[in-house]
């Protein structure tokens, strides 16, 4: 659940966007700042260039005045009586090529031109200084300007970035808050259908409006789900099924057992104790066989040689002398159908068919026979199955022998690994093109 303590999801993103936020603006202020900076001493020294060439002429026409009104040259610099400009003071100077100051501003402080006489730009802690040469006289003429009013106009700038920045900071957070939780209520409605769900409620999870990255989130905990719904599906089929199939061979065994005790062990009575023995061993084979196919779990994918496996269970039942002469396997001339799947659930189920065509095909022969493309075919020639009856083969529990053995637990099995191969399993009886008999096919993808 998303909570509104300092460890939620939407004050951590609200954090994050704020720093972040906050950051770049600081990045980009500097950036500004520095700019302007440039922009502000490029303004100031263009001024300053044209204010020197504008008045260069008007100053020496002053000198000239004040020198032919003063009887001799004067040790001191003279010094006009009126500013150039009348709207705006600057601070100015003319100077010899001796460095002698032959006239300034009035208001220009004493050393304010304190650097080396030269044309161009010069800086000194307070002023900065431009100085240009007359074409023909021997003459400079020196303008300053306070650095002080371009670090007051860089300031105005940087504080005028900043402190909407500082004001703006808690709003941002406060708009960034709201619009993370809202946004992660979708988040907070998604663990809440998560926690719903239990051993008995696994439904799929449907919420509309999802963003990409949930929906993609919500579709593997559905596929996580349906694996756990398969997997509990499995576990309650193993149960029925084991006290549906385990009843019967348990009372017989305790029953023949109980038998023999009160009649001082007879072997007869031995003998169908143990044969009851072995046919609870056949079911609980079959069960965990059909658990297996089930659960699809420990299913490979792989290429499968199906001559080589059709040969490897034909040789199985070829061990007992009775199968020797009754079981036929039948391959085809040309290369032999490679199929993609698990080989030991497809010898598995290759297994039941062939056991159920010599229990139920009487004393006849067997065929497994490998065609082409990729099918695996079991036929027996035996009294077969009517149409009734072959539409109720593959369900479990449902058996047409004497013995209760019948067919169902078996091509249950087979049904289900066919299933989860994504193959085809075709039953018939009679196979064609004969009297009696039955037929099973699985037909494979290849590979």
């Amino acid at each position: 659940m998303i909570t509104n303590g300092r460890d939620s999801l939407a004050g951590r993103l609200t954090r994050t966007l704020i720093l972040w936020v906050g950051g770049v603006w600081l990045l980009c202020v500097f950036a500004v700042v520095w700019y302007v900076d440039r922009e502000i001493n490029h303004n100031f020294d263009n001024e300053l260039v044209e204010v020197s060439h504008r008045m260069f002429d008007m100053a020496v026409q002053e000198l000239d005045k004040l020198q032919h009104r003063a009887d001799a040259l004067p040790v001191t610099p003279l010094v006009a009586p009126k500013q150039l400009f009348a709207e705006d003071a600057v601070m100015y100077q003319v100077v010899d090529i001796h460095e002698h100051v032959l006239l300034r501003s009035a208001e220009t402080p004493i050393d304010t031109f304190d650097v080396p006489l030269a044309p161009g730009f010069a800086n000194n802690p307070t002023w900065r200084i431009y100085t240009v040469r007359h074409p023909t006289l021997g003459l400079y003429f020196q303008v300053a300007d306070p650095l002080d009013e371009r670090r007051h106009a860089l300031n105005r700038t940087l504080f005028g970035l900043i402190i909407p920045l500082g004001a703006v900071l808690p709003l941002l957070a406060l708009v960034l808050r709201n619009v993370a939780r809202t946004e992660l209520r979708v988040l907070q409605q998604l663990a809440g259908e998560i926690e719903k769900r239990s051993g008995t409620d696994l439904r799929p999870i449907t919420l509309p409006g999802l963003p990409q990255e949930l929906r993609s989130v919500g579709d593997h905990v559905n596929s996580l789900l349906e694996r756990l719904s398969q997997s509990l599906d499995v576990e309650r089929a193993l149960a029925a099924n084991a006290a549906h199939e385990l009843r019967t061979p348990l009372a017989a065994a305790r029953l023949r057992l109980q038998t023999a005790l009160d009649h001082d062990l007879k072997r007869d009575d031995v003998q169908g104790a143990l044969q009851a023995l072995q046919m609870l061993s056949h079911r609980t084979e079959k069960l965990l066989q059909l658990s297996r196919a089930e659960s699809g779990a420990s299913l490979t994918r792989a290429r499968v040689d199906l001559v080589q496996l059709a040969g490897t269970v034909a040789q199985e039942f070829w061990q007992d002398p009775l199968n020797n002469e009754r079981l036929k396997l039948k391959v085809p001339d040309s290369a032999a159908p490679v199929a993609f799947g698990d080989v030991d659930a497809l010898a598995i189920a290759l297994r039941n068919l062939v056991e159920n065509a010599l229990r139920y095909g009487g004393d006849g022969r067997v065929v497994i026979e490998v065609a082409a493309p990729c099918t695996l075919v079991v036929r027996d020639f035996g009294a077969g199955v009517n149409a009734a009856q072959l539409k109720t083969l593959q369900q479990r529990h449902v058996r047409h022998g004497s013995d209760r053995a019948g067919y169902g637990l078996g091509l249950s099995i087979v049904g289900t690994i066919v299933e989860k191969h994504n193959a085809k399993l075709e039953l018939a009886s009679p196979p064609a093109g004969a009297a009696q008999g039955f037929e099973a096919r699985i037909v494979l993808r290849p590979a």
